[in-house]
């Protein structure tokens, strides 16, 4: 019986109620390629985070499993192990972390959140999940308020803490109670389900809600009152843990400078502290004799704990001591302090805060007091917490300190305590990514293997110097076990103008190259001759556009100043004396409907049907006045004219600036393309396109977009003349022209300025001279923007509109908007700029017999035009011949902005554009200068290609998808994308034995549709578009692989491919790892016998239902989490997972074993020689008499 297949009905049913066929099927051709690609090969999932947490709220270390967790305020966990292990978890309500404990060598964590719930982690399993949450019901806490104010309640009555900013007992101070009541070796999972229900909420029986009615805060906690109240409230609890010695013990520390010693046993309180001063933090000494308190007033108050009287020792580390003996001046509050000490010296006072208040715009300190020694360290972000590293996870032994983890807003910091100095370790995590806001992206899978070791190795010389000489101290977890092979390698631009090259390889993130483009240009001679609107958040060097080829090496880069850099990458250093520079005038706006005044002093241009695109030559430069003063002809950054020293990596090839035109800057370059065989560089704008001989440092072509139809415009527009030279309106203007561009008045004129090579342009058979043509461009924005102008309104892709438009007009205020290619407004059509371009050795014209060297240019009105090059023969001659480049029409119209291109040969694969491999550009040779020498460049078509075979030409707008067949230019298929939203990102990419697809859309879908047959493959709706840097850092690549900025200091990759989903499990890292755990301290016999060392409470008698009674259940709601127990083992049921555990069990059982063998071994020698030393003895005292002794 035939098999029923409801996708195809429901397809074919879509096809007929489409208004406009979605998919549209040509000739035959088609039919040729067998598509091997189906729905099962697609899967979408999340794979790992890499970066720095953003904005983190609290840190946590487990000291025998040597891992770090780090909570955020959006409810993210971050788990750091080894270089190489990360994980990312996320609470699901979003509420910000504000404190988190690792169940020591358990393989948990509990974290309390600010929506009063507490959720307990397993951390046994690669992907972390929740066991277990409590969540406090806040309907009971409205009732207790008045009676809280009433009543009141005796200071030795209010148990534990809350935050610094709210009164009573938050969610916070319940993490370190949790700790009595679920710690310790969890034997069975019963055992340890009914442990974390039942004893907290016994333990929670003893407390009741109430609310501040000041604050109106939720969620507080507060002992109940008995018969010994007081009037006097305690206020906030800032502090709670148990005496190291003593487990009965417990300190609370109240903001208001009062400690209370509390005996849990007897439920009342031994010892009261009072000081004058707000208590923030309190430490205490490792015997439990001692504890330290830090105050609002920068003072450390240490305490005996039987003198209660006044603080044993008063500190000011940072505060000037009177002569007189009066008490210091007040410094800023010291918000934490760590006592720490040491067998061999004296003890470590790790502090934060505390300076004197006339250290006005110093940065963050951290304070390391040892001994006599202070030592004062500066960070370069706000600290929002530290935690002390220690050689023993036991508080009632001496702790070693060897290393402090500082948690920064924007950085981790490790400091080595145990070197002079105190330098801090090499952080080998990629916490830098946001180093400078990142910008744009690229994602390179696949890579040629050559490449990493490259970037490595010139890297590895970049490398700061002074840091530890230890190994990176949080070394816990495993790597995964994964299979994947291929080398990828992720490229970010950044604000400040650096590039940076990543080995994203198996799933890990590691950098390996940094590039600074802003070393070409001359910095700015500062802010006070730029004017009063330069802020300094807008970076003129940021990078906008990057174009890399990974055969070749070559990477351009394109910058918001309107600055092409083109770099060749080189083992060698060199010294350029004169950095090659070309200046080029893209400024041309149809749209402008005024006519020239100036007398005939410029030529216009214009597109005369039936003639060459390009019928006048303008002037070398349009009139100006003396004081240059309206920024005619000068480029928006100055190159430096000193020799620059170029270091082994990446080194300038040539500069092109795009320049100032009537008082206008350019306007931002929207795409760019590079292809090394051709050495070729091309770059467009809403003016036009320029394309770049970067061999000969030429201009081959600079054309507006109405020149690129010629006579086959379909709108029939007509280029108007250039308006006349702008002069400024004030002097506010001249300032701001002269401080974005740095001009030195008188240095040059704009004669010089303006000068530019020519370039060929040959159409219709006829040859001409042709120079850079101008007009006029809108004022350029500094602010970022995508290679299609997203406005930061979150409306629309499109090019910016000329001076006076409306933003929003043709728009909505949603992620829709609907773009027609058959548009017949003037208003609409005079706004066509260039949005993509792609090299390939194809047909260039309908019935072509040959392949040539073509460069299609696309359009946000959707056209796809051709540009056809032809290339003089390689070696030599490349070098002095020229370039022709030749408009040969119009391909194709689509709906939408135009946002790939690519090519498939006749079996569906890709026809990759042509590229050089990469050679050495600087050859040395004893006595001889370096002379660059290069290959010769092949540019005849692939052998592989057979002339008589046909080529696919895939095209991607906005809207929708068409394929054709070339030479015939045939439409084989054609899909309509999406009608009420608009793609983002759009890449061909190869998917192992197939080739597809893949588009990101403004309503945060994910598609991938075959080739070329244009079938839906996969649609998930997977990210909504909700913030722009998700538009502009989104990128698609080979073998399934995708990525995007999902924070200003977080990347997240994602795959599409099954067959990556179903091997990420053994690709992740596991962070717990079977450890045994420390032995604990030992008392020794004196300690012991007279009962100094350290004394063990059973939380089980003391707050089970016998002494307790049953808690009540409407204080908290429990709720099972998704990765309990049970769930677990279902999902652990894996023979992989039974395998591993089975191997753990045995080993640990073998271990064990021969641990047991060796003790029995040493007592029965142990036996034997106290026999042989007892006969020995026997026989010895045997004969004599008992007055010999």
């Amino acid at each position: 019986m035939k098999k029923f297949n409801i996708r195809k009905v429901l397809d074919g049913l879509k096809e007929v109620s489409s208004s406009s066929p979605s998919v549209q099927v040509g000739p035959q051709e088609n039919h040729l390629v067998q598509e091997t690609l189906q729905s099962d090969h697609f899967q979408l999932c999340k794979t790992v985070r890499h970066g720095f947490p953003y904005q983190p709220s609290s840190m946590a270390h487990d000291p025998v499993q040597k891992i770090l967790a780090i909570g955020t305020q959006s409810g993210a966990l971050r788990l750091f192990g080894r270089p190489g292990v990360e994980c990312y978890c996320q609470h699901d309500s979003g509420a910000a972390v504000i404190q988190l404990q690792f169940l020591i060598n358990e393989g948990a964590l509990v974290s309390a959140l600010a929506d009063d719930s507490v959720h307990l982690w397993n951390l046994r399993q690669k992907r972390p999940a929740i066991l277990h949450s409590l969540k406090f019901n806040k309907e009971s806490a409205l009732q207790a308020a008045e009676d809280l104010r009433k009543r009141g309640i005796d200071i030795g009555d209010i148990v534990p803490a809350t935050t610094k900013k709210k009164k009573g007992m938050t969610a916070e101070a319940l993490t370190q109670l949790l700790p009595w009541e679920i710690a310790g070796p969890r034997r069975a999972s019963q055992g340890a389900k009914q442990r974390f229900q039942q004893q907290v909420r016994e333990r929670l029986s003893e407390y009741r809600r109430t609310d501040s009615d000041d604050t109106g805060e939720v969620g507080v906690l507060e002992k109940r009152p008995d018969k010994r109240s007081s009037k006097a409230h305690p206020g906030p609890v800032v502090h709670i843990s148990d005496n190291p010695m003593d487990e009965g013990k417990l300190i609370l520390g109240y903001e208001a400078g009062i400690v209370v010693l509390w005996d849990l046993k007897s439920k009342k309180a031994d010892y009261r502290y009072t000081y004058d001063e707000a208590i923030h933090s309190v430490a205490w000494h490792h015997e439990g004799k001692q504890f330290i308190c830090s105050h609002s007033d920068g003072t450390l108050t240490i305490w005996n704990v039987r003198g209660q009287g006044k603080p044993f020792q008063t500190i000011t580390p940072h505060g000037k001591q009177p002569k007189d003996g009066k008490k210091p001046e007040p410094c800023k509050p010291i918000l934490k302090v760590e006592y720490k000490t040491t067998r061999a010296g004296d003890p470590f006072m790790i502090l934060s805060g505390g300076l004197s208040y006339d250290t006005v715009g110093r940065r963050p300190c951290l304070t390391v007091m040892h001994g006599k020694s202070t030592a004062v360290l500066e960070m370069d972000y706000p600290i929002v917490d530290f935690l002390t590293l220690c050689e023993t996870p036991y508080s009632n032994d001496f702790q070693e300190p060897y290393a402090v983890v500082v948690l920064l807003e924007k950085d981790l910091v490790v400091i080595d305590l145990a070197q002079n100095g105190y330098p801090i370790f090499e952080n080998p995590y990629p916490l830098t990514i946001h180093e400078s806001p990142v910008t744009c992206c690229e994602y390179v899978a696949d890579c040629p293997v050559d490449l990493i070791p490259a970037l490595y190795s010139v890297g590895s010389r970049q490398k700061r110097q002074g840091y530890s000489k230890k190994e990176w101290p949080i070394s816990g977890g495993n790597w995964g076990q994964g299979t994947q092979s291929y080398p990828e390698i992720i490229i970010t631009g950044h604000a400040d103008g650096t590039v940076k090259f990543w080995d994203a390889s198996a799933i890990m993130l590691q950098v390996l190259y940094k590039l600074k483009t802003a070393k070409v240009f001359e910095r700015s001679r500062g802010k006070e001759e730029r004017g009063s609107t330069e802020a300094s958040d807008e970076d003129p060097f940021a990078i906008q556009i990057m174009a890399f080829c990974p055969e070749s090496r070559m990477l351009c880069v394109a910058g918001v100043s309107g600055n092409v850099i083109i770099y060749r990458f080189s083992k060698l250093e060199i010294t350029t004396e004169v950095v090659q520079l070309l200046e080029v005038r893209l400024q041309y706006d149809p749209n402008d409907t005024e006519s020239p005044e100036c007398g005939g002093e410029q030529t216009p241009v214009y597109a005369t049907p039936g003639a060459s695109p390009l019928t006048g030559v303008p002037p070398l430069h349009p009139s100006t006045s003396s004081n240059n003063s309206d920024g005619g002809n000068m480029p928006c950054l100055k190159v430096r004219s000193t020799p620059l020293k170029q270091s082994p990596g990446y080194q300038v090839e040539l500069v092109v600036q795009l320049v100032w035109v009537s008082g206008e800057p350019p306007q931002q370059i929207t795409c760019l393309a590079l292809n090394s065989s051709f050495g070729l560089v091309v770059f467009g704008n809403s003016s036009g396109l320029a394309v770049v001989d970067y061999i000969q440092k030429a201009v081959l072509l600079n054309l507006g977009v109405l020149e690129l139809y010629g006579s086959g415009d379909p709108f029939n527009r007509q280029p108007r003349s250039p308006r006349k030279t702008r002069q400024p309106s004030g002097g506010n203007k001249a300032e701001q022209i002269r401080g974005l561009c740095d001009i030195n008045e008188g240095s040059a004129t704009s004669e010089d300025h303006c000068k530019s090579p020519t370039s060929v342009l040959m159409s219709n058979s006829n040859l001409q001279q042709f120079y850079n043509g101008g007009g006029r461009g809108a004022r350029m924005s500094r602010k970022l923007s995508l290679p299609t102008e997203l406005k930061p309104d979150l409306v629309l892709l499109s090019v910016c509109p000329p001076r006076g438009a409306n933003p929003l007009d043709h728009r909505d205020n949603s992620f829709s908007r609907s773009r027609s290619s058959s548009v017949t407004s003037i208003d609409k059509e005079s706004r066509e700029a260039i949005t993509s371009f792609h090299f390939c050795d194809t047909y260039a014209r309908k019935g072509d017999g040959a392949l040539t060297p073509c460069l299609y240019v696309g359009t946000s009105l959707g056209t796809v035009l051709a540009v056809t090059i032809t290339l003089p023969p390689a070696g030599e001659q490349r070098q002095l011949q020229p370039v022709i480049a030749v408009p040969s029409g119009m391909l194709v119209r689509l709906k939408g902005s135009i946002m790939r291109m690519s090519f498939l040969d006749s079996s569906g694969s890709i026809l990759p554009s042509a590229s050089e491999p990469w050679y050495e550009p600087n050859v040395t040779a004893d006595g001889e200068e370096r002379v660059r020498k290069r290959r010769p460049v092949s540019v005849s078509p692939t052998t592989s290609q057979d002339l008589s075979e046909h080529v696919y030409a895939v095209v991607c707008s906005e809207k929708q998808a068409e394929v054709l067949t070339l030479p015939s230019q045939n439409c084989a298929s054609k899909h309509s994308i999406t009608e009420s939203s608009f793609i983002l990102r759009a890449d061909v990419v190869q998917m192992g034995s197939g080739v597809c697809l893949a588009c990101f859309c403004a309503n945060g879908h994910i598609m991938t549709l075959s080739l070329p047959g244009l079938r839906p493959l996969l649609d998930v709706n997977y990210l909504p578009l909700t913030d722009m840097r998700i538009a502009r850092t989104f990128c698609f690549s080979h073998m399934g692989q995708a990525m995007y900025l999902t924070s200003p200091t977080e990347v997240q990759r994602i795959t599409y491919s099954q067959e990556t989903c179903e091997n990420l499990q053994e690709m992740l890292g596991e962070l717990f790892t079977p450890v045994e755990t420390p032995e604990a301290p030992n008392r020794g016999f004196f300690k012991g016998f007279f009962g100094g060392g350290a004394q063990s409470l059973d939380r089980e008698e003391l707050f089970g239902e016998t002494a307790a009674g049953k808690a009540n259940r409407s204080l908290a709601q429990h709720i099972p989490g998704p990765g309990g127990i049970e769930g677990m083992k279902g999902a652990a049921s894996g023979v992989m997972g039974d395998l591993a555990r089975a191997r753990i069990a045995l080993d640990e059982r073998g271990q064990k074993l021969g641990e047991l063998e060796e003790r029995t071994a040493l007592m029965m020698n142990s036996a034997d020689n106290f026999s042989k030393h007892a006969h020995d003895m026997m026989l010895k005292c045997k004969d004599k008499k008992w007055y010999q002794f």
